[in-house]
């Protein structure tokens, strides 16, 4: 009995802590990094989480702008904190996901003309980013212990869609801001491909994440009209268990489009490749470390982008099933 009740617990504590934080839109944070691996994995309905992610970010786009428009001969520097919730429901016997992240932190920007330089600097809470995600393909939502004992992924694809709502600061006299002063989100399908057996310390998964990011008009970018052309991302990920709390994965992402218009005065667009990796551990059946780096690598001209990032995230889960769990197996 006290073997079963181990064993139960488990597999259940690996289905249902921080990895089903899949709809947090961390792809704000970098080019180079976007929503990352295992980003997509699912839980057990009702299951509740908090994310708190830490950035370092430089290059010559803001970091805080997802449409990534460069700016020739600047170079940004930003430290991000993002913090946010996200709840598990079924929907129609699918597995769904609402979320909200709040971006935060320092930005600056250092710009060389004619041998002099110039720093910009701006602080404060960003844009406010709502998500919605639904399975609609692979297994149906798990909804107790047993249902979590059968789960296999297989393939599964889901559709995203999200919405950043201006509410951060932003100073229409100031080039770079914490805030964007328009609404933006994307639409995307994450895909995720069970491969091999789907036992602890052995799973294999290819991910990967094809998405459109719309942006709205900036109508007083320092006096005048900002306008971005849609941009198109396609994130993958090879991910493989060490050991059945240790993982790590290749990351690849790219960006297409996105090209920026000022006042008439049309920009570069974006074709961009990024790589990088993550570790991940799982620290206990409520919270789950994750660490990745990444970089862009086609960025030898003035107008490519060029981004490196390290990012450390840390999730909190919680479901009062899995704590029912513990309390059993504690008492045993």
């Amino acid at each position: 009995m006290k073997n079963h009740i181990k064993f139960v617990n488990n597999r259940v504590g690996n289905f249902s802590i921080a990895l089903i934080i899949v709809m947090l839109s961390v792809s704000i944070s970098s080019i180079a990094q976007g929503d990352g691996a295992r980003f997509y994995w699912k839980g057990l309905m009702g299951t509740n989480a908090v994310p708190v992610i830490g950035s370092s970010m430089g290059g010559n786009a803001n970091p805080f702008d997802p449409s990534n428009r460069v700016v020739p001969g600047a170079n940004f520097e930003a430290t991000m904190t993002m913090a946010g919730y996200a709840k598990l429901l079924p929907l129609f016997k699918r597995s769904a996901i609402v979320s909200v992240i709040m971006p935060m932190g320092r930005l600056s920007s250092t710009t060389s003309l004619n041998m002099l330089s110039t720093t910009t600097t701006a602080r404060g809470y960003g844009d406010p980013m709502l998500q919605l995600g639904v399975n609609i393909i692979g297994p149906k939502a798990i909804m107790n212990i047993p249902e979590i004992l059968r789960y296999q992924p297989g393939f599964s694809v889901d559709i995203i869609a999200s919405l950043a709502v201006p509410l951060g600061e932003y100073d229409s006299s100031s080039p770079i801001n914490i805030g964007q002063n328009r609404y933006y989100g994307r639409v995307g399908a994450p895909v995720v491909w069970q491969i091999g057996a789907w036992v602890p310390g052995k799973r294999t998964t290819f991910e990967f994440v094809p998405a459109i990011w719309f942006f709205s008009d900036n109508t007083d970018f320092m006096g005048q009209k900002m306008e971005t052309k849609p941009m198109y991302q396609l994130e993958a990920h090879l991910t493989h268990d060490f050991m059945e709390r240790f993982w790590g994965a290749l990351d690849v992402i790219s960006y297409s489009g996105g090209q920026a218009t000022v006042d008439g005065v049309e920009g570069n667009a974006l074709n961009n490749l990024g790589v990088g990796g993550t570790l991940g551990y799982q620290i206990n059946d409520n919270i789950q470390m994750n660490i990745s780096y990444s970089s862009t690598v086609n960025d030898s001209q003035p107008t490519d982008l060029k981004m490196d990032g390290f990012r450390v995230t840390l999730i909190c889960g919680w479901h009062s099933l899995v704590e029912g769990m513990n309390r059993i197996k504690e008492s045993h």
